[in-house]
């Protein structure tokens, strides 16, 4: 049963084989036939347009028919008809055919006309002319497997006489496939260009001779291993060859069987250099091939296969060696570099004319940077030498020698690629990554993370390697980009802007990252002379060069961003060389100067990013204050309220930064003005806040809920902030100290209804009040604040939304209240007014008694100031007291008492009547005098 089948298999393919040679036959004397009578079509035509030229009713004559219409109106043969119905293409079968001259000789040519859109496929081409073809070439390989099978199972030859068959089989199928590509239609190649038939024979062919040498090598043992590799080798570098005549598939089939050649040939031991050695020539051949065809798939899969290996080689073998490796991938980005895509340039953007609608989304530079040209080959090197440069050094793995130096060169050498060439912005983004994960894993690995965490000490994997050789690795990669970037910047920046900005992101951002790493994990935080020195002279090599581009370049939108990143680089180092060097206060204090020195440079530079370096020195000091709020210690703080270290680690930052804001009050660029002017309120504030809390708490500073007193004085510094605010508002008007102001503000109003009234309310808290009535913890929590409110207020009249005036007016009688309720539970309770103590019969009369007066106070206030909201208070206030006077003590009252609270809330709401009445009188004699404007709140 099996030899039957294995017969009709072979059949089947020289079938396939002769029915596609007779197809090929028949459509070439078709073609040549289509061809005569294209030519006979033209000599008829030239010859019409002479005669009709010579006729003076030429002038007349219609319109001469394109050249399209001339070819459909004579009669082709049928089989051309046939093809054209099959093929779905009649349009593209003629175009291909003509391909020169026009039909009007001497005439004016006519216009172009809009070529037909290409019809789908028919089933019947797909089937015949596609299908056939395939299956046709697969079952010619599968016919030399089963005659040699056959042979094997019948016993009819010897081994050596199977092979040598074979073998002439795989070369005669490969001589075919030769003989019929160099007798192919040319219109065959255009149209069936992944289904030809000699790519087909000779892909067969090769198999069958690749297996033919693996058979001889491993079932009969006829060959050595290193016969067979180079056998094996020959023929995948032969077939990649071929696929210069035969087309990418090929290509990809001798790759194939070049990359399964190491594993199909084996030795008890492994030859790194030997295998990485023949992948590279492999990998160069391919390339090559590529180059010469522009292919994209075949090199992808061909960077793909090396870091496959790479990784299989790197995790099987320990202790492995780490040069073969790192010349393999050497290799790879220097063809990558050099041969393809090597100087490949995208196609310039087509301009869209003004007026014209743009159809379609239309990418802009930042995205055209992105999709380089044939990115899949640079991207899937870039991917391969980053993962195995970053694997080399791996702790997981074991190398012969610690690989410092294979990782540094792959890296330095990927990064060097996508500087030379603009379309390797891939290799450019993950030469960077990988250069900052590789310092990271080797910097980790130093023993300095155990040493600021011990409970690492054990989790940490060990390698033998000092933190000096870690520390010079980061330095040279530091610099390394340093001078790419500039490289870059100094060629590239006219002509692909952006390109050169996302280098000078790089050459900003990865060489102080590098160097901040070495430094945190191998540095000396004391005194630290290599890191300072080398942040130093970077930060001026940046800087330098940022000047270099102001000087040189014409002023343009790229050359601003560029600088601007080389700037704020060069102030990264800067605070990084003032960490090495100096500490505590110092270092607070240096980077505050720092901050000062690039605002102060602004006349003589007018860099646009010279400004945002101060509020950047800002946020690196308040960065420092957060991590350490004592500035020098807890140890080393005195105890000594104000003159201490928190007031020049926080208050002469603060007086810089107030400089720095009035030394670029006339700044061009508004936000940085307002930036400078919010953080330089932000710093007085905090300073005295700060100095506050280390006052009132005996020179501690802890995370311990404030006490009243305290909160007060945080409560009063964020009204008189808000009131400086405005008047620095009404002199240099800015949305800083308008809306800064208000929102201290309404800060300090929240604060008072969670704290002041709440949180930390003595009779909530049970605080005692202190020993002297009226200058006592109730002056400076609640009358002083109200005091405050109400001057604010008065203050904000026709300065600020109505809304917020009424609301800080409402804060101060809100507080006047809870000072003088407060009061009189202190006359009657003593300096302990907490909760749990009953109220007295004569507290509770004496409430009474001050609600009313109060609430007259205030009615008399807002009459006398024209504050609206004021009274709306005082009834309220009033209201409130007639509710207690009836509901409370009508039943807690008893005798005289009860009698003169009804007395007295009688007569003070029939003066307030009287007063209503006189006033409203008032109004009515005068209603035809004009409105007082202040008359609003």
């Amino acid at each position: 049963m099996f030899e039957l089948f294995d017969l009709f298999a072979v059949i089947l393919a020289l079938a396939a084989l002769v029915g596609g040679r007779r197809t090929a036959e028949r459509l070439e004397r078709e073609l040549a036939t289509l061809r005569a009578e294209v030519a006979s079509l033209k000599a008829s035509s030239r010859d019409g347009v002479e005669a009709e030229g010579t006729s003076e009713e030429f002038a007349a004559a219609p319109e001469l028919p394109t050249e399209t219409e001339t070819v459909a109106a004579v009669g082709l043969p049928a089989s051309v008809h046939e093809g054209e119905r099959i093929l779905g293409d009649a349009e593209k079968a003629a175009e291909g055919i003509e391909g020169d001259g026009t039909i009007a000789a001497g005439t004016e040519a006519p216009q172009p006309v809009m070529a037909a859109p290409r019809k789908a496929e028919s089933l019947e081409s797909r089937l015949g002319a596609r299908w056939a073809v395939w299956v046709g070439g697969i079952a010619l390989a599968l016919g030399g497997v089963f005659m040699v099978k056959y042979s094997i199972d019948a016993g009819l030859l010897s081994p050596a006489v199977r092979l040598t068959l074979a073998a002439l089989f795989g070369l005669l199928l490969v001589a075919a496939g030769e003989v019929i590509r160099r007798r192919a239609v040319p219109v065959i190649a255009n149209e069936f260009q992944n289904a030809m038939i000699p790519g087909i024979l000779t892909a067969a062919g090769a198999v069958t001779l690749f297996g033919v040498a693996y058979a001889a090598y491993d079932i009969y043992g006829y060959i050595g291993a290193g016969s067979a590799f180079v056998l094996l080798a020959a023929i995948s570098l032969a077939t990649v060859g071929l696929s210069l005549l035969h087309g990418q598939a090929l290509a990809g089939l001798g790759l194939l069987a070049s990359l399964a050649t190491p594993a199909l040939v084996s030795s008890d031991e492994p030859r790194p250099w030997v295998l990485f050695g023949f992948l590279s020539v492999v990998w160069v051949a391919t390339l090559l091939a590529s180059r010469l065809r522009t292919w994209t798939v075949v090199p992808t899969l061909a960077n793909a296969g090396i870091g496959l290996w790479g990784l299989a080689y790197i995790s099987a073998v320990s202790p492995f060696e780490p040069l073969p490796v790192a010349f393999a991938l050497l290799v790879m980005i220097a063809g990558t570099c050099l041969i393809w895509p090597g100087a490949t340039e995208a196609a310039p953007a087509a301009e869209v004319p003004d007026g014209v609608a743009r159809r379609g989304a239309v990418a802009g530079p930042w995205e055209r940077l992105f999709i380089p040209p044939h990115a899949a080959i640079s991207i899937s090197a870039a991917i391969a030498a980053t993962v195995l440069a970053l694997l080399l050094i791996s702790p997981a793995v074991t190398a012969v020698k610690y690989p410092v130096t294979e990782f540094a060169v792959v890296i330095a050498a990927l990064a060097a690629l996508g500087a030379w060439r603009t379309t390797a912005v891939y290799p450019a983004v993950l030469s960077a990554v990988g250069a900052v994960a590789g310092v990271w894993s080797l910097t980790a690995l130093s023993g300095v993370l155990a040493y600021l965490d011990p409970s690492l000490a054990d989790a940490l994997p060990t390698a033998v390697l000092p933190g000096r050789t870690a520390m010079i690795t980061a330095m040279l990669l530091a610099a390394l980009f340093v001078v790419l970037g500039g490289f870059v910047l100094s060629r590239r920046l006219v002509t692909h802007p952006q390109y050169s900005t996302l280098w000078a992101g790089i050459a900003a951002g990865v060489p102080i990252a590098l160097t901040a790493m070495s430094f945190l994990m191998t540095g000396n935080y004391a005194f630290d002379l290599p890191h300072g020195l080398f942040s130093l002279v970077l930060g001026a090599v940046l800087l330098a060069l940022a000047d270099w581009l102001y000087r040189h370049d014409g002023g343009t939108e790229a050359r601003d961003t560029a600088a601007g990143l080389l700037v704020a680089g060069s102030f990264a180092f800067f605070v990084l060389a003032l960490h090495a060097w100096t500490d505590g206060l110092v270092t607070t204090l240096a980077i505050a100067v720092l901050g000062t020195a690039y605002a102060l440079a602004t006349r003589i530079r007018t860099w646009p990013m010279l400004p945002w370096m101060t509020g950047a020195a800002a946020v690196v000091v308040l960065g420092r204050i957060a991590w350490e709020p004592t500035i020098v210690g807890a140890g080393n703080l005195g105890t000594t309220p104000v003159f201490n270290a928190l007031l020049p680690g926080y208050g002469i930052p603060a007086a810089l930064l107030a400089g720095s804001a009035y030394f670029l009050r006339s700044w061009p660029d508004t936000r940085v003005r307002n930036l400078l002017q919010a953080l330089a309120s932000l710093f007085v504030l905090l300073t005295l806040a700060i100095l506050v809390r280390h006052a009132m708490n005996g020179g501690v500073l802890d995370s311990s809920v404030p006490t009243l007193g305290e909160q007060s004085i945080y409560t009063l510094l964020a009204i008189g902030a808000s009131a400086i605010f405005m008047s620095l508002d009404m002199k240099s008007p800015s949305p800083v100290f308008r809306y800064g102001g208000m929102g201290l503000g309404v800060l300090s109003m929240l604060s008072v209804l969670s704290a002041h009234l709440l949180g930390l309310n003595p009779y909530f808290s049970g605080e005692l009040l202190g020993r002297i009535p009226f200058f006592d913890l109730l002056l400076i929590g609640y009358l002083l604040p109200g005091l405050g409110y109400a001057g604010l207020a008065w203050y904000a009249r026709d300065k600020r939304p109505l809304p917020y005036v009424m609301a800080l007016a409402v804060s101060g009688a809100v507080l006047a209240f809870a000072w003088a309720s407060l009061t009189v539970r202190r006359a009657w309770q003593g300096e302990n007014i907490a909760d749990w103590k009953d109220f007295l019969q004569g507290e509770t009369y004496t409430y009474s008694v001050v609600w009313l007066l109060l609430g007259v106070l205030l009615l008399v206030l807002g009459s006398r100031f024209h504050a609206k909201s004021i009274r709306i208070a005082s009834a309220v206030l009033v209201f409130v007291a007639v509710l207690k006077v009836f509901l409370i003590d009508m039943s807690n009252l008893e005798g005289f008492l009860r009698a003169l609270s009804f007395i007295g809330l009688g007569g003070v709401l029939i003066g307030i009547g009287l007063f209503y009445q006189k006033i409203l009188s008032g109004v009515g004699a005068a209603s035809t005098a004009p409105t007082n404007p202040t008359e609003q709140q």
